[in-house]
């Protein structure tokens, strides 16, 4: 697997302020639960957490300090020095007038204008949240690889088999040979007829998924470009990824499954991967697309 890189595209590099918030909700869920409290604690209130000294947010939080500098290491700083200081930076912008962090979950009883108000204030968190923590050097990596495949397999389960439809759907429209695989066997079937040359991408968000990775795994092997789309940037599926882009979610609950909101961001980087391929094939992308749209306009008369 390559080095993951930081918002900022350096290799190492710390989030920016803006992306730490999205750095903690990616990063929560597969954290330690004492880490957890005190990721919980700088995204919720970034100016009362800068103000403390490491010893200070480990009383706060009820862990240990180093408990608190392993957080920051993981959220990507080399220490909680480094980590106050993007605290103070993240607060700064939220007291310019920027929308909070934090939303309220959807209740069974909540009228429908509230459900809609609420599922677009998560939407939005999101959408801004997997922008602000994708890495722009892997994503034009992967598409660099792609632009130039002969052929491109994409792997995906449920949810996440219904965004691999829409980038390979995408992929056709523009010329290139491009299919998605969601039945399991198939998808291993297919991986071993992939060389170097072919482009593989794999889409879950857990990063666990067995039938996404088994696939992955063999296109590896066999010396395809690879490429993991995925919430959980340490999870098993990035051990076989040339290139690895992470998504966010918003909070799960009982109303909203995880898989709502995960095919939210994941829709958003395919799409970043898709135009960026346009753009690389453009002088052939253009006239397959209106290709594409003249042989289908007469079904939409």
């Amino acid at each position: 697997m390559k080095e993951i890189f930081g918002s900022s595209g350096s290799p190492g590099g710390p989030p920016a302020p803006a992306a730490l918030a999205a750095k903690v909700r990616t990063l929560a869920p597969s954290m330690t639960r004492s880490m957890q409290r005190v990721a919980e604690a700088v995204a919720g209130d970034p100016a009362g957490c800068a103000a403390l000294t490491v010893t200070g947010l480990a009383e706060l939080t009820g862990t240990s300090e180093a408990t608190v500098v392993r957080t920051a290491r993981l959220l990507g700083y080399p220490g909680y020095r480094d980590l106050r200081l993007a605290l103070a930076g993240l607060a700064a912008q939220q007291q310019s007038g920027r929308a909070p962090a934090i939303t309220t979950d959807i209740a069974v009883d909540d009228p429908i204008s509230d459900v809609v108000a609420k599922l677009a204030y998560d939407e939005q968190q999101t959408l801004a949240d997997t922008a602000a923590g994708l890495d722009t050097v892997q994503l034009g990596a992967a598409v660099t690889a792609a632009a130039t495949a002969r052929r491109i397999d994409v792997y995906g389960i449920g949810a996440s088999g219904l965004v691999a439809q829409d980038l390979a759907q995408k992929l056709l429209r523009i010329g290139l040979i491009a299919h998605a695989h969601s039945d399991p066997h198939l998808a291993v079937t297919n991986a071993v007829q992939l060389r170097a040359g072919d482009v593989a991408i794999a889409i879950t968000h857990s990063g666990s998924t067995g039938d996404v990775i088994e696939p992955l795994r063999v296109a590896f092997e066999r010396g395809a470009t690879t490429v993991a789309i995925t919430g959980r940037p340490a999870g098993a599926v990035t051990q076989y990824a040339d290139h690895v882009l992470t998504t966010s979610t918003a909070r799960e609950s009982e109303l909203r499954p995880a898989a709502m909101s995960s095919r939210t961001s994941q829709l958003l980087v395919v799409d970043c991967l898709f135009v960026g391929v346009a753009q690389r094939t453009y002088d052939t992308a253009g006239p397959a697309l209106a290709a594409s749209y003249e042989a289908l306009a007469h079904r939409h008369r």
